[in-house]
């Protein structure tokens, strides 16, 4: 039984470090991007007491609705390119708020390895000090219920640093064409998730990105009307230098895709076979550019003053 105990013990260490090794493979190639998978991220800014999960104020009280904005990805958010609207309440029953569409006067800045936390904004719906609720309050308390929309212009950059360009499929020396790849994304809510290498005729190669939108918000095309059924990007093949070579398509429609239940895809395809002798890797991506959508509330309680 001894020995039957020993060899069990045994089995299971190797199993776990083989386990173990298998999960600490890794490619080799340098993450390029700090990655991650938000843009613009806001919350409110604490404005005093909760009393069950409401913000409590005196109706007398000035009541603070200022929004922090952060940069979590890696791009900057330049000046007028966010836009800000206060919704859920009648800015007319209130003194001291600011009604309309508000723009950033500051740059936000990106995530970098010198500023690993982004820049950050803060607007301010109550420039004179807090809102004051005008309205009668005919029992002991009134609850609001503000939300903040928001939209800003981003970008994704997206990077596959070994493509295979290879016209004869047999020789087996430096690299695979049909494969998927490596594939590196910036951090932004929408994300370059996977690329597959694939051939597409005699001597030609295609390249299948799968894009999504991760961070729960919604996507349009840049200064375009954001629509409730799908969301749209616009996309551009890196480096400059390919872009007359190939063509790129996402359900018939060049340079721009629709997302659908979050996703779409994008085939780009070598336009000439390559020379009979093509032998080498390169590195390859995309540039996806659109404007992005997210909505932050907070609850808010006005008590009658007894």
């Amino acid at each position: 039984m001894n020995k039957k105990y020993a060899f069990v013990l045994f089995a299971l260490s190797l199993l776990i470090l083989i386990t173990g090794c298998e999960e600490e493979v890794t490619t080799g190639i340098p993450e390029p991007f700090i990655g991650g998978s938000q843009g613009l991220t806001a919350e409110f800014e604490e404005i005093g007491v909760i009393e069950e999960g409401e913000y409590s104020f005196y109706e007398d009280e000035n009541i603070p609705m200022q929004v922090i904005f952060r940069n979590k990805g890696e791009e900057p958010v330049n000046v007028g390119n966010l836009k800000v609207e206060l919704k859920g309440i009648l800015i007319n029953d209130f003194s001291g708020i600011v009604s309309g569409v508000i723009t950033n006067t500051n740059k936000i800045d990106e995530m970098s390895e010198f500023n690993p936390e982004g820049g950050e904004e803060i607007i301010d719906f109550t420039p004179t000090g807090g809102a004051k609720y005008l309205q009668e309050i005919s029992g002991t308390h009134y609850s609001i219920n503000p939300f903040i929309v928001y939209s800003y212009k981003y970008k994704t950059k997206a990077t596959v640093p070994e493509v295979c360009f290879k016209e004869d499929l047999r020789d087996e020396r430096l690299c695979v064409v049909k494969e998927r790849k490596d594939i590196f994304s910036s951090g932004a809510p929408i994300q370059v998730t996977s690329v597959s290498e694939d051939t597409a005729g005699t001597g030609k190669i295609a390249l299948v990105f799968e894009v999504e939108n991760v961070g729960g918000g919604d996507v349009t095309l840049p200064d375009a009307e954001f629509n409730p059924r799908y969301g749209e990007v616009r996309y551009i093949l890196e480096p400059e230098s390919e872009r007359a070579k190939w063509q790129c398509t996402a359900a018939g429609r060049e340079n721009e895709a629709r997302l659908v239940d979050g996703s779409a895809t994008i085939r780009c395809r070598l336009l000439n076979p390559l020379p009979a002798d093509a032998l080498y890797t390169k590195e390859m991506g995309l540039t996806i550019v659109y404007d992005y959508r997210d909505v932050i509330e907070q609850r808010i309680r006005i008590k009658k003053n007894i």
